[in-house]
């Protein structure tokens, strides 16, 4: 086999003297050549099952069914869109799952606390909830951009920590994933955007200026991901300039999350052999 396993997924986590320029987004560490396709698959009956029994707790409403909340926080063309689709929509129950994006904050959300337009869109139990973009556009973009004062910016690491610690404390698993592209793997995505007229629409023009400041927005990743990577709430730096061996980690994750719920199918009050009689007679 060539599964990917989950210590193998684990040696991306942030911890303790994590430097983002030590990890080279083209590796794909626990891999072998030739075998990326066979691990991207590896846990895909798992993690149908494990998302199913989670939704069915919910529905029956079994005390204390937990939840996972997935975000996804990189550059742009970093491949957030490709993981939602490859790795969530075409293997679990749609039912079960919700995806959020966040954008520039509106008008009304400006008024309020960062955290006031996150909030609602927090995992209920029994879902699975996929942060495009997150909470961390407050410590990223806004500081790149100096869109708060850095007082501000630096009261929110503090309170994204205790925000998380709080949802974790409620039963939800939270799995923080930065697809970690090159420089130059993002200009031959930006390249195919503006070449390609089916790709017109993933473009922005605006994608320029931001990768002329790359070099600050891994500035600000590297303070985000060492200040807020907790047991509770880690942060995954995953190499992706190859987009399915990324995928494959964040399979093998959720998988993990998913199985530390510790399910069990829920049972009814009712005798099945007297039900299926029942049938038979009707």
């Amino acid at each position: 086999m060539a599964t990917l396993t989950v210590e193998e997924a684990n040696q991306h986590k942030v911890g303790s003297g994590f430097q983002i320029a030590d990890v080279d987004p083209r590796a794909t560490p626990g891999v072998k050549d030739g075998n990326i396709d066979e691990a991207f698959h590896e846990f895909d009956e798992d993690l149908e099952s494990l998302q199913e029994c989670l939704h069915a707790n919910a529905t029956v409403g079994t005390p204390g069914t937990g939840s996972v909340l997935l975000v996804l926080q990189g550059m742009d063309t970093s491949g957030k869109g490709g993981i939602i689709k490859h790795v969530v929509s075409e293997v679990m129950d749609i039912q079960g799952v919700r995806v959020k994006a966040f954008g520039r904050p509106t008008e009304e959300e400006a008024k309020h606390d960062f955290l006031w337009r996150i909030r609602p869109h927090v995992p209920q139990p029994g879902q699975i909830v996929v942060f495009d973009r997150s909470h961390y556009e407050d410590v990223l973009v806004q500081r790149v951009k100096q869109m708060a004062p850095p007082e501000e910016i630096e009261r929110r690491y503090g309170a994204i920590v205790d925000f998380e610690r709080e949802l974790a404390a409620q039963g939800t698993k939270i799995i923080k994933v930065m697809p970690h592209i090159s420089r130059d793997f993002q200009k031959e995505n930006l390249r195919e955007r503006i070449e390609n007229p089916e790709k017109h629409w993933k473009y922005n023009p605006g994608d320029i200026e931001d990768r002329a400041l790359w070099s600050q927005y891994m500035a600000a990743y590297q303070t985000a991901l060492t200040r807020t990577s907790t047991s509770e709430a880690p942060w995954y730096c995953i190499p992706s300039d190859d987009k399915k061996y990324c995928r494959t980690v964040v399979k093998t994750l959720l998988y993990d999350a998913l199985r530390g719920l510790d399910l069990t199918w829920p049972t009814r009050d009712f005798d099945p052999e007297e039900e299926l009689r029942r049938l038979e007679q009707s």
